[in-house]
């Protein structure tokens, strides 16, 4: 798959990134990882403080796929409202979908406090502000459900909202807990802390085949060795469909500038987090270094040729999109991407197992909150592989949906 094109602003932030050597021989293992971008980096996380041998094989260099695209704005709530997804899983099952999103952002919050990479990790607010005036009602309703169970949000009205940025909409949420972060040093320090406590990490790796016998899986890398394991987890973002296709997946493509850096945020209050209920819509953050990152636009296509096509004038349109927020603040964009964006038509994220991939279980958490799901998929997967069930993992299995009222 053509992930993306244009160029990356976190590799830059990072450049004595950890190194890693090429797999030159056959190797046994518990669990493989295939994947070294921030999914195969948190599987990697939950799983090296356990006794068992586990190795992650990266095709390239680690956090140099889709990890270097993300643009980590750390938040639970997504592009659709809890209030709709009550209706494909029930109020129960979204309920405790909110606490495992917010106990994931609690955990990468930790993580950097036993991680020798600092990643940047900071607690924002975010303003979810209503696009146009008919959408104060489902922002209402979103309120209403999220404050009955207990979730630190305010509403605010047109006057509070332009008390406090240089602009004005309807109405809008403001999330308390929310937060950004930079996703390549995050990769590299779960990978780097996996690494000293026994995980093996191989790039330049490959994998091009893949077999079953009763009791484990073989797996072929391009260079002809054979990693043998008991289990295998397939954490390789949008390029595990090209592995096994799930047809609860869908593709866009979506845009992202990041600029020079600013002398200043003035009017943009504490540098919160701003997203709309426009779909598709607009993202906005800032970076450690006073950057701004200006994201979405998406399109429809999804032949890679065209999405890159259309570069140049998305950057320009969000550009537009932000000085019409904030039209004294001058932006110019160092750093350009475009990119295939993953989603579920459901809207929560996918645990797969698959009867034609025995023994493997593939992490697919698509969606805005990608950096988010994947801390808690990787949790419930590793709960699994350890202990032999994970009861909350079943709201992600790939044969849902339930739903309990």
């Amino acid at each position: 798959m053509d992930i993306q094109s244009g160029t990356y602003y976190w590799p830059t932030t990072l450049a004595t990134a950890p190194t890693y050597p090429q797999l030159t021989e056959d190797l046994n293992c518990d669990v493989l990882i295939i994947g070294g971008g921030s999914s195969g980096a948190q599987c990697a996380y939950y799983l090296a403080n356990h006794h068992l041998d586990v190795v992650v094989v990266e095709k390239n260099l680690i956090g140099l796929g889709s990890t270097a695209a993300n643009t980590a704005l750390i938040q639970y709530a997504g592009e659709k409202m809890f209030t709709d997804l009550i209706n494909s899983f029930g109020e129960k099952n979204i309920v405790r979908h909110i606490e495992l999103c917010k106990q994931a952002i609690d955990d990468i919050e930790e993580a950097q406090t036993t991680c020798s990479i600092p990643f940047e990790f900071i607690r924002r607010k975010s303003l979810y502000f209503a696009s146009k005036a008919d959408d104060l009602n489902k922002l209402k309703l979103e309120a209403d459900f999220l404050l009955k169970h207990g979730c630190p949000i305010d509403i605010w009205d047109e006057a509070t909202i332009s008390s406090h940025y240089p602009f004005s909409k309807a109405g809008a949420l403001i999330f308390q807990n929310d937060a950004e972060m930079n996703p390549f040093k995050f990769t590299h320090a779960l990978l780097q802390y996996a690494n000293a406590k026994g995980v093996a990490i191989y790039e330049n790796t490959s994998v091009n085949g893949i077999t079953f016998q009763h009791d484990q899986v073989n797996v072929r890398t391009r260079h002809g060795h054979l990693i043998h394991a008991k289990k295998v987890l397939i954490a390789s973002g949008y390029e595990g469909t090209d592995i096994r296709k799930e047809p609860n997946t869908s593709f866009v493509s979506t845009f992202t500038v990041t600029t020079k850096p600013l002398q200043h945020f003035n009017d943009w209050y504490e540098r919160s987090l701003i997203w709309e209920t426009a779909r598709p819509y607009t993202y906005i953050r800032t970076t450690a270094d006073n950057r701004v990152i200006i994201g979405g636009l998406d399109d429809p296509t999804n032949y890679p040729e065209v999405r890159d096509s259309k570069l140049v004038n998305k950057r320009h349109k969000l550009i537009e999109e932000f000085n019409k927020l904030f039209p004294h603040l001058h932006v110019e964009a160092e750093f350009a991407s475009s990119a295939f964006y993953g989603g579920t038509r459901d809207g929560i994220p996918i645990i797969g197992e698959y009867t034609d991939y025995p023994h493997c279980y593939f992490l697919f958490a698509f969606g805005d909150n990608g950096t988010v799901y994947s801390m808690m998929l990787a949790k419930l997967l590793a709960e699994k592989l350890v202990s032999g069930s994970s009861p909350d993992s079943r709201l992600y299995h790939s044969s849902r949906p339930l739903r309990v009222n």
